[in-house]
């Protein structure tokens, strides 16, 4: 039982914030932050550190939960930093109609890859090959045999795989890939709600032996924060040019946060999932 003494406490989570009312000589009243806030419709910030004021608004506040924030860093650190991409390399993605996945499949084409994206729906599917550039792309959930569709879609082998996943997705990539390939992980979402006796075990490491793979997980935000500034100002660039979209699933109304979060382990959500509290 919890303690009638225990305080609850929102969920915090990366948002986009107005100033209201500050004691601190870096922000002031009217000021546009992104960071992490609470799940509410007004937050006091007790360490203005883990707060970015905003400089650009020529673009959605959206964008800098997602293209412009945590997610697109991730998205750029996990794949040119860890990955060390070369053109004409084979990348996978998984998860990659997500927040971070679509980033890293428009980030390799720029890189002059060939990439491939797995998604749980048709209408993702779609999404990855028609708007987001993507090579090619295939519902993991009409696939019964992953090692046998990643053998079609990569006959050549994997060179960089972006994990999202883990599970037997991971199981069935290192069975792909290539000697001296790379694997960034970024998250093992089809593992994150699951009980210990049901965690998946991975029955193929001896692969890293073998091929010498390279694999390394991240946070981003500890890790790579100070590669921000020039994430930003490239990303930004590539919005203007239009050589990348990025695509957000937009619920309104706090009320339905909860729900919207849930949505993300059924892979509901289409893009990156944003609850708009309030429009500026």
């Amino acid at each position: 039982m919890m303690s009638s003494k225990m305080k609850k406490q929102p969920i915090s989570g990366y948002g986009v914030s107005k100033v209201l009312r500050s004691r601190h000589p870096d922000f002031k009243e009217g000021d546009l932050v992104w960071g992490i806030t609470g799940w509410e419709e007004y937050s006091v910030i007790k360490d203005p550190h883990a707060l970015i004021k905003i400089q650009y608004t020529d673009v959605p506040l959206s964008y800098y939960t997602g293209v412009l924030g945590m997610p697109g860093l991730t998205a750029y650190a996990g794949f040119y930093e860890i990955c060390s991409p070369k053109k004409g390399e084979h990348v996978f993605v998984s998860a990659a109609s997500g927040a971070v996945g679509q980033l890293v499949g428009q980030f390799a084409k720029l890189a002059g890859c060939y990439v491939v994206g797995s998604a749980g729906s048709s209408e993702k599917v779609n999404l990855l090959k028609n708007k987001l550039g993507f090579d090619e792309a295939f519902n993991y959930k009409e696939e019964h045999d992953l090692d046998a569709a990643l053998k079609r879609y990569f006959p050549a082998g994997i060179d960089i795989y972006f994990e999202n996943v883990g599970g037997k997705m991971l199981d069935a990539v290192l069975l792909n890939m290539n000697i001296h390939g790379r694997i960034s992980v970024c998250g093992m979402i089809s593992q994150y709600n699951l009980e210990n006796l049901e965690v998946e075990g991975v029955k193929n490491l001896f692969c890293l032996v073998t091929k010498r793979i390279r694999m390394e997980g991240f946070v981003v935000m500890s890790d790579y924060n100070e590669l921000y500034p020039k994430f930003q100002e490239l990303a930004r660039e590539y919005l203007k040019q239009g050589k990348i979209v990025y695509v957000e699933d937009v619920v309104e109304g706090i009320e339905n946060g909860g729900a919207a979060l849930v949505g993300l382990f059924s892979g509901r959500n289409v893009g990156k999932q944003v609850v708009a509290v309030v429009h500026e």
